[in-house]
């Protein structure tokens, strides 16, 4: 799942859905069948006839959501998915993806510029030396699932955990851009 939209234009809701496991060989009715589970889990049932121009981005991203899930990946790749989204939409998407993620077993890498977004997410962050990028330290997060984003910002242990790997990322941000290196997108 990427920051830009990777749905097929000219496809439906259900059809985007519904390609992948009709590319491996998924009988049609079956991965129809699928494809509308999954269309209901991220709450686009009404949705599945309408194509990606005519959906809001957050609707979008639950469609590349779906889109993703549906194929039971052992491994979820994602690249700042929700960086383009307000606020409000942001962190609806963030909860989308921690519940879905929850009934499954799949490892997520996850990239951000968000250190909020990635403590609030993750089980481990990685933090990036500013060029070039090399894993400078891995911070274990220890904090109760399930987690609401609107929620876990104000618990007291999540804060602490944000100061203390802010306080290691300052150092790679200002060296960022003491370097003339562009931080961020």
């Amino acid at each position: 799942v990427f920051q830009a939209d990777a749905l097929f234009p000219w496809r439906s809701v259900i059809d985007n859905v519904a390609a992948g496991p009709l590319f491996r060989g998924t009988p049609k009715a079956q991965a129809y069948d699928k494809a509308r589970d999954w269309i209901g889990r991220v709450g686009l049932s009404r949705f599945e006839k309408h194509y990606p121009h005519q959906l809001s981005g957050g609707m979008r991203k639950r469609v590349a959501l779906a889109q993703t899930f549906i194929n039971q990946p052992k491994i979820l790749l994602m690249d700042e998915p929700f960086s383009a989204l307000d606020m409000q939409t942001r962190t609806a998407m963030q909860d989308e993806l921690l519940g879905l993620w929850s009934g499954l077993k799949s490892s997520v890498v996850f990239v951000t510029h968000d250190l909020e977004e990635a403590v609030a997410l993750a089980d481990k962050v990685y933090v990036l030396t500013a060029g070039p990028g090399t894993v400078k330290s891995v911070y274990r997060i220890d904090l109760p699932r399930p987690r609401v984003m609107a929620d876990i910002r104000y618990d007291p242990k999540f804060i602490e955990i944000a100061k203390v790997i802010w306080n290691d990322l300052r150092e790679e941000v200002q060296l960022g851009q003491s370097r003339g290196l562009q931080t961020g997108h």
